[in-house]
């Protein structure tokens, strides 16, 4: 898969079916529309392609908002899946103010057509674009038509009788249902962080943990404790991940600390990441240090016997 800088590409004579969207979490639904977009542009001997913002466009509109936007993939991470369709060409650009305020056809004419010499878009049933989200799937046949371009529209794809979302995902990252997170992205949903100083208490409790801080302003899971793998130097290794304010010492500080069973190595330091797969229970206060002691290795058990 070739990667081009949208501000330095050439037009391709060869013409490009493009697929379109934020891609926010890649979940089945945007893996079913890149499928379809590679399909439908090798029936019509075209170029697959994806048009990719390195930023969440929300950022831009969101600008003067102090609320960050919640990711369930960084941009490495969300490239590192594209990779995996086959893609011809992947293309990247920065939603900045000024693609921002394009209108409809402006956002066809100027970026699809004289940047990508687009002969097939790509959209989910709920795509919006142009100023103020201003145009939708309807609007953007109608160009297409104009202009010559064929619009392939997915419907939406169904989980239990659910329309797979982004939105869906985060609240069920955040309410703890990783697993229904999980099934909705296709994979296991995926933390990235270094490894830093912390106060060493699960050390002194016989179970040490890997004080995480975050890379990104990823969607934080529900606080609680949940088996996870994770992820060191490319290795895979079970673990045991505590999402909370350690209630048992009254901290006011949320934490991720990871326990990685079977492993006495050093860690500070180095990038892992967190592979979220089930919620075991609620980040809990003990009144003492031994029930604590306890309530892990009764973790750590139901872990090896069931993971």
């Amino acid at each position: 898969m070739e990667i081009i800088d949208l501000n330095s590409c050439q037009i391709d004579s060869e013409g490009n079916a493009v697929a379109l969207g934020n891609f926010d979490g890649v979940h089945i639904g945007h893996q079913e529309l890149i499928k379809s977009n590679i399909k439908e542009a090798r029936k019509r001997k075209l170029k697959s392609t994806v048009l990719v913002f390195r930023n969440h466009t929300k950022e831009i509109l969101k600008k003067n908002s102090d609320t960050k936007v919640q990711l369930l993939t960084n941009f490495d991470q969300k490239i590192d899946i594209l990779k995996g369709f086959g893609l011809d060409t992947l293309y990247l650009a920065d939603f900045n103010e000024s693609i921002m305020k394009l209108t409809p056809e402006e956002f066809v004419d100027n970026i699809l057509i004289k940047k990508l010499n687009t002969k097939l878009i790509t959209v989910g049933f709920n795509y919006r674009f142009g100023y103020k989200a201003s145009g939708d799937v309807e609007l953007l046949k109608r160009i297409g038509l104009e202009r010559g371009i064929m619009v392939n529209i997915m419907p939406p794809v169904y989980v239990e009788q659910e329309i797979v979302s982004s939105t869906a995902i985060r609240n069920s990252i955040k309410t703890g249902n990783i697993k229904k997170a999980n099934r909705f992205l296709g994979r296991n949903f995926t933390i990235i962080g270094s490894v830093v100083e912390g106060k060493n208490r699960g050390r002194k409790l016989g179970f040490p943990t890997a004080n995480i801080k975050l890379i990104d302003n990823y969607v934080i899971p529900k606080e609680g404790v949940y088996v996870t793998n994770t992820i060191i130097d490319g290795i895979k290794l079970i673990s045991l991940t505590n999402i909370g304010y350690n209630p048992t010492f009254n901290e006011n500080e949320l934490k991720i600390e990871t326990y990685i069973l079977d492993f006495n190595g050093n860690l500070y330091g180095k990038t892992l990441e967190i592979q979220f797969i089930d919620f075991i229970r609620d980040d809990i206060k003990f009144n003492t240090t031994e029930e604590l002691i306890q309530q892990i290795e009764r973790d750590v058990k139901y872990i090896k016997t069931y993971y």
